[in-house]
């Protein structure tokens, strides 16, 4: 599982500043930085950066869930079985769920 940290320092703009100066705003911002934050009412809510760069992120996501996929499969971390048989098991997790744990359980 990934760990969550801090965002690291980045220029930031206000959704009040994009509004007013448009995109050409952030294509200025992302000249002089690898991405910019955007924020709402003070608060840091979007990240924008070119998109070769979001998939290079996203390429680096899929290495390391093929890399935790083949360490659980060496280690032994895995069931067989029907679709039926799966779809039991995550019943019972859903059922076995607390309620304010939230819904991304039921949704596997």
């Amino acid at each position: 599982m990934i760990k969550r940290t801090q965002v690291t320092p980045m220029e930031t703009m206000s959704a009040n500043e994009l509004k007013t100066a448009g995109i050409g705003a952030i294509a200025r911002a992302l000249d002089r930085e690898p991405e910019v934050g955007l924020s709402v009412r003070g608060e840091l809510r979007y990240v924008v950066m070119p998109a070769a760069a979001y998939q290079r992120l996203r390429d680096c996501e899929l290495e390391i869930a093929l890399q935790e996929t083949r360490a659980d499969l060496a280690a032994g971390r895995f069931q067989t079985g029907t679709v039926e048989d799966h779809l039991r098991r995550l019943d019972r997790m859903a059922e076995d769920t607390p309620a304010d744990e939230g819904t991304a359980s039921r949704h596997l």
